[in-house]
C-alpha cells in the first residue's frame, strides 16, 4: 500500500497558538455541528510524532516535527477512513476522543476542541497563523495561553487517558 499523492495536503510549517477557554465558549459553539475526532499516536519520539486520526468520516495520517516556539513542521495526508480506523485499533494503545467546532473570528479560523472521556471538562482553542509574530485579536472566552506548555500537546494529553 502507498499514499496517493493526489490526496497529499501538507503544510511545511504549522504555526499555532493554543488557549484554555472559559465556559462562555459554550454559548458560542452551541449551534455549530462539531466533527468527532479520534486520534492516536503510532510514534512519539523526542517531540516528533506520527499521528493517525479520524475526523468525521475522513481519515488522516500526520507527521509532525519537534515544536520550536510555536512552530513545527507538519505533513498531513488524507487516507481512507477505514484504514485510519484499522490503524487506531492496531497501533494505538490509547485513543483520544474530542469534538471539534470550527469558527471564524476576525478572518481567522479557530478550532475549539471539547475533550471527552477522562479529559472531559478540558476545552482548548487553537488558531493557526502565517507567522509567529502575527497579531491575533483574542475573543473574550480566551482565559490563558498554553501555546508553549507541552503538557497541553495532544501527544501528552493522551497519556492521561
Amino acid at each position: 500500500m502507498y499514499l496517493n499523492t493526489s490526496l497529499h495536503n501538507y503544510l511545511m510549517n504549522e504555526i499555532e497558538r493554543k488557549f484554555i477557554v472559559n465556559d462562555s465558549i459554550l454559548e458560542v459553539i452551541q449551534y455549530i455541528q462539531p466533527k468527532t475526532i479520534q486520534q492516536g499516536y503510532i510514534c512519539d519520539l523526542d517531540g516528533s510524532t506520527v499521528r493517525v486520526r479520524t475526523k468525521g468520516e475522513k481519515g488522516f495520517l500526520t507527521i509532525k516535527g519537534k515544536t520550536v516556539g510555536i512552530t513545527r513542521q507538519e505533513f498531513e495526508y488524507e487516507i481512507p477512513y477505514e484504514d485510519a480506523v484499522k490503524l487506531l485499533k492496531s497501533f494505538c494503545p490509547k485513543v483520544l476522543h474530542k469534538d471539534r467546532y470550527e469558527i471564524i473570528i476576525h478572518e481567522k479560523k479557530w478550532d475549539i476542541d471539547v475533550f471527552k472521556g477522562s479529559l472531559q471538562g478540558l476545552v482548548i482553542a487553537e488558531v493557526e497563523l502565517t507567522s509567529e509574530d502575527e497579531e491575533v485579536k483574542l475573543p473574550a472566552w480566551v482565559d490563558k495561553e498554553v501555546s508553549e506548555d507541552a503538557s497541553y500537546y495532544n501527544s501528552n494529553l493522551i497519556q492521561k487517558i
